[in-house]
Parts: structure tokens; sequence; C-alpha cells
């Protein structure tokens, strides 16, 4: 899809410069496709998982980026552009001093985990800057009830009060980006906010073992399970084209609510796992367990990135992502993704522990998988 005449030569060009100078982190970026406007971008957040490929990509595009940090979290991808960076330190519960006094192009909230700090930031910045993007979730939509998961669907901003122990956080989660998506609003108005809602973010630099946990799995192969009905749906995106789109949507002074997701197709679960195992040479032997019933008494309700159809989740996976791709929301396939996961997975970047629990740890459904199959053949027999 990105392979075009025009990124050729920009890849070539840049090969040829790399024979003459010896190029810096952001040299071997830079590419003939820049942005015509540059953009002075804060990032509240900035170091974990989405924010070094938002930099990634802006520096690419010849803007300058600024992130307001407690200074604690240290990159561990792309962690050489770092120098590039404006790095200011505070903190979102009682410190925004470094943000006072100064003006910004943009502003993205990457790290907005409290309706307050959102309404802080954004009050404080309302005259200062632009454009306001809140990186919000498609937990804004629990439960997943109905078919409509269009940007309209109505927001949950308060948890029932019949809601179960097991139910709070996630109804918590939902309220409080609800809420601050609204806080985003309030502030800048709906002609200066951009709310992008992503699905579950997956690729190189995935802090939850989530993803890696399929990458690992199917490469040691052997009898797999893969829960739920052959025909479920499966969303997903790869934090690279997340990134990358919602830098151009604020190039593009695109207000609005979008949703994050992908894949730019309906994938069935079955696909999805298939589609990563043909990127491994191991003998798998899948077994499907379509009994609703047998796999919540046995407590599988998902294996991220996908649930389990029961009914508060059966539309987690059906976010409607038109709107998106109508402004410029572009997917790599699912090989690249597991391609360029697989080889950060396998870097220095992640300890050899994390490698090593991923399938052994207590909390591993590889641990239970054995006994799960044998109840289910049981069960069936």
């Amino acid at each position: 899809m990105k392979n075009n005449r025009r990124e050729f030569l920009g890849i070539t060009l840049a090969f040829g410069l790399s024979q003459m100078i010896k190029a810096s982190p952001l040299q071997n970026l830079i590419d003939i496709e820049m942005s015509e406007k540059k953009l002075n971008i804060l990032i509240l957040g900035g170091t974990s998982f989405l924010g070094p490929h938002q930099i990634a990509y802006a520096l690419k595009r010849g803007h300058k980026v600024s992130i307001f940090t407690r200074g604690k979290t240290i990159p561990k991808i792309h962690k050489e552009l770092f120098s590039n960076v404006e790095k200011l330190v505070g903190d979102r519960e009682d410190n925004l001093e470094a943000l006072k006094n100064r003006k910004w192009d943009v502003v993205i909230d990457n790290s907005g985990r409290k309706t307050k700090w959102t309404e802080d930031t954004a009050q404080l910045l309302v005259d200062k800057v632009d454009y306001y993007m809140y990186t919000s979730s498609i937990s804004v939509y629990y439960p997943f009830v109905g078919d409509d998961f269009s940007e309209k669907r109505p927001l949950v901003t308060e948890i029932p009060k019949d809601a179960t122990q097991d139910e709070k956080p996630t109804y918590e989660y939902g309220v409080m980006k609800a809420t601050s998506e609204l806080a985003t609003i309030n502030a800048f108005g709906s002609q200066r906010s951009i709310i992008v809602r992503p699905t579950l973010i997956v690729g190189p630099g995935d802090p939850t073992d989530r993803f890696p946990y399929w990458l690992a799995r199917l490469k040691k192969g052997g009898d797999t399970i893969i829960p739920g009905h052959k025909d479920e749906v499966v969303q997903y995106i790869d934090v690279r084209d997340l990134a990358e789109w919602m830098i151009r949507l604020l190039e593009n002074k695109a207000a609005g609510i979008y949703n994050g997701s992908g894949p730019g197709f309906e994938m069935t679960t079955n696909a999805f796992v298939h589609g990563m195992h043909s990127n491994f040479n191991s003998p798998v032997n899948f077994i499907q367990i379509d009994d609703l019933t047998f796999l919540k008494e046995n407590g599988i309700i998902g294996i991220q990135p996908w649930v389990i159809q029961l009914p508060k989740y059966a539309g987690m996976s059906k976010s409607d992502n038109s709107k998106a791709i109508k402004t410029g929301l572009q997917f790599r396939s699912l090989s690249e993704t597991v391609i360029a996961t697989n080889e950060w997975w396998n870097s220095s970047a992640v300890s050899q522990e994390r490698r090593d629990n991923i399938l052994s740890s207590e909390r591993s459904f590889m641990k239970r998988e054995k006994d799960l199959l044998k109840k289910w053949h049981a069960k069936k027999n």
C-alpha cells in the first residue's frame, strides 16, 4: 500500500545521501514526503507506546515536538529520536508549571488517565494552542450491546447502580474516557477538538502481553485453542497506522470524533490466527472451542485482541471506522504488523524474563490450555 513511486524515490534519495554524510537518527527518518505546514506539537505523555511512534512520524514530516512527562519513563522504542524533542517535566496531578506561558499549534493528550487532568490542561492551554487532540478509547461505548458503533453512539458517562464488581473497572475506564472527551470539547469547542477512539492497539513497543502472546504461542506450535465461533470478528490497529493518521489529522485541522479501529475489512478471529501463523514455520493443531457456555464456565472471556461474544461484549469488535478511513486512515497488512512486532519482541528492548514469562507465568493462558483441552475433549466424548 505504501510502496508507491514517491516513497521509492524518497528511499533512494535518502540512501544516496547516507553514503555521502554520516546521518543523524533524525536524518535517517527524513524522506521527500514532508508536510507543507510545519507544526509545533505538544504531546502530553509521549514516552510510552503510542507517543514514540507519533514523534517519529511528526519529525519525519518536519514538525517540532515537545513532550510533557514526569521524566520517569525511558522510551523503549525510537529512543534515539528523543534528542530531537523538547522535554518538559511536571505532573498532571499537581504541577503544570512547565506548560504555562508557552504556545503550540496543537496538543495531543495521550496521558489523560483522569478527567481532572484533561480539564486542567485543556483550560490552561485553551488560548495557547489551536487544536486539542484527546486519545480516548472505544470503551466509551461500553456495554457493547447493539449494532450501531458509529461515533454517534451515546457514551457511558456514569456507572449504573446495578453494575457488578467485575463490571465496575470497565465502566470506570469508559466513564473516565467519555467525560475526558467532554472536558476537551467543553474547553475547545467542537471546531477545535479532535477525539480519537482507538480499539486494541498492537505493534512494536506494545507494553502489554496481549498481542505478543500470540506471536510466542504460534511460534511454539502444538495444540492451540481458538475460542469462540469461527465467524466472530476481531478488530485491532497497528500503532504506526494510528500514530501516523493522528498526525495527519492535525495537519489537516480535521476537527471531529473518530473511531480509530482496523483492519480495513471484516476479519474473523480464525483469519486473524491463521494469518499470524503464516509468518511462522511451526506445526500447529488448531482446536475450535465454540461452546460459549463452556468458555464462560472456564473463565475464557477473551484472549485479546478479541473477546468472546457474551452479551455486553458482543459489539466490542464492531466499531465503525468508515469516517476514519475517509479522512486518510490506512492499514498495514497483518503480516507487516507481525513481522515488525516480532522483530521488536526479540530485540534488546524486551527483557528475556518477559519473553520467558509470556507462556509460563501463572497469568498466561498457556498454563491453562492443556487442562482446558482435556475438559473439552471429555465433554465432547
